[in-house]
């Protein structure tokens, strides 16, 4: 018989249309599945050995969904923090990626993954693209998959320096004999916890024909295929708009950060149905611009949120939506100054928005919100219980504005995924912690030596 769960008596943040916000409600886990959503719901039968949680003074949300990180990068926390894009590129790709062993990626993957489920993350855009190897790829897909978490393993390609008679990596097309392999291996069931995506060049970092080749294989394949936006001048100047005319732009197609992108490009990715995903807090720490927030609402569109580098910021995705709620509201509040001399009449942005970006949005871009993104009876059991605490949120008066602005990650005390505990009473379950942060300080600390970084991690460990 199927586990059965009650969570009791919770402040329920459903992100349903129809279940809303309830004050004081609970929701019934049958199996995997979210059964039922409402107040006072009858408690499981104990004598089947089905349990009900107390969820008094928490919100029960929906497990929150990052749609864009690079895991590989989580031993090199910190690492990026003052650096440009342009600097990232040069020290990260140019150089410290290509030092990269598959236990590197396997423990920087378990490791981030650990730490998005820590933060009431249950799905993760996993966007590898340090993968020089089939044995670097299946490192990485193994940390996924130990670690519990639902993830898209978006299968990327590495973009070192190219050595004498090689090809530059913009010439390079994805490899369909791969992707192949994948699907036919580890991703053959596509309504698995962790399945397959692409991560590919798109027109900006490569030429029209390997653009061509990439969006035609997604497509054929039936995957998702993401691509970064921005940041210098384009290798395929007008590439969008011949992709476009040739019909490969349409709901497949996810495009990350876009601060370049003309408001016309905007309009025609929004009326063919693609996705945005935008990494706020990054976008502005490194120089790619200002986050397209508002632009794209302007068209009628929202945008899903990722934490991109753990390497310059931190994985709460919840800081991160707040950084994408502040920013557009500065942008707009600045606005409103130049035009008429004052302050904004209200506020532009309403935080239920934010909330949105890191959960509905997420489900849509990656085309599973029939399956998660909400607490909606018959969805999966992807759920995360975060605490008032006895101050930090008390009291609510409006719960999804308390969740927004005042949560945080490090409060979350239940999270679940499948209607698995992936963390319970304020622990994670699963994998030896101890032995996963032993592991990522000591490959960590072997990467680094390529620039001669000073880590402190081995000190800390010895205290």
């Amino acid at each position: 018989m199927a586990r059965r769960l009650l969570l009791k008596s919770g402040i329920v943040v459903s992100q349903d249309s129809k279940l809303g916000v309830l004050p004081q409600g609970d929701v019934l886990i049958d199996g995997d599945r979210i059964a039922a959503v409402g107040p006072d719901l009858q408690g499981p039968d104990p004598q089947n050995g089905a349990e009900t949680i107390d969820c008094s003074g928490h919100f029960v949300l929906p497990g929150l969904i990052n749609a864009h990180m690079h895991t590989w990068q989580t031993a090199l926390r910190s690492v990026a923090s003052n650096w440009t894009l342009l600097e990232y590129f040069r020290h990260v790709h140019a150089g410290l990626a290509t030092v990269f062993e598959p236990e590197d990626i396997h423990i920087a993957t378990l490791a981030g993954a650990l730490n998005q489920l820590d933060h009431g993350v249950t799905t993760l855009v996993d966007w590898c693209h340090n993968n020089p190897t089939p044995a670097h790829t299946d490192a990485a897909i193994a940390g996924l998959q130990e670690s519990g978490i639902r993830a898209a393993f978006f299968h990327g390609s590495p973009k070192p320096d190219p050595k004498p008679g090689e090809p530059h990596f913009s010439e390079v097309p994805h490899p369909r004999a791969e992707i192949e392999r994948l699907l036919k291996g580890p991703f053959a069931d596509r309504s698995a916890l962790v399945t397959l995506g692409m991560a590919v060049l798109g027109p900006h970092y490569s030429t029209l024909d390997v653009s061509r080749h990439d969006f035609a294989l997604a497509l054929e394949m039936g995957l998702v295929a993401s691509m970064h936006q921005g940041g210098g001048d384009a290798r395929t100047p007008g590439g969008w708009e011949r992709l476009m005319a040739e019909g490969l732009v349409g709901p497949h197609i996810n495009i990350v950060h876009g601060n370049n992108l003309t408001d016309e490009q905007l309009r025609s990715f929004v009326d063919l149905g693609a996705s945005f995903s935008i990494t706020p807090e990054n976008e502005m720490t490194q120089g790619h611009g200002h986050p397209i927030t508002g632009r794209l609402r302007a068209l009628g569109a929202a945008p899903s949120l990722g934490v991109d580098l753990e390497s310059a910021i931190s994985g709460d995705l919840l800081t991160v939506a707040r950084m994408a709620l502040a920013s557009q509201r500065a942008l707009d509040n600045a606005a409103e100054r130049s035009r008429s001399g004052g302050i904004p009449p209200t506020s532009t942005v309403p935080a239920a928005e934010a909330l949105a970006w890191i959960t509905t949005e997420g489900a849509a871009m990656l085309r599973l919100g029939e399956r998660i993104g909400s607490l909606t009876p018959g969805k999966q059991a992807d759920i995360a219980v975060m605490s008032l605490g006895p101050l930090a949120l008390w009291p609510v008066h409006d719960p999804v504005a308390s969740v927004v602005m005042q949560g945080s990650g490090a409060r979350m005390r239940d999270v679940l995924v499948a209607g698995r505990f992936a963390k319970r009473n304020g622990a994670l379950v699963g994998p030896d912690i101890g032995k996963v942060r032993t592991a990522l300080a000591a490959s960590g600390e072997r990467i680094l030596g390529r620039l001669n970084v000073r880590s402190v991690s081995r000190e800390i460990a010895a205290t």
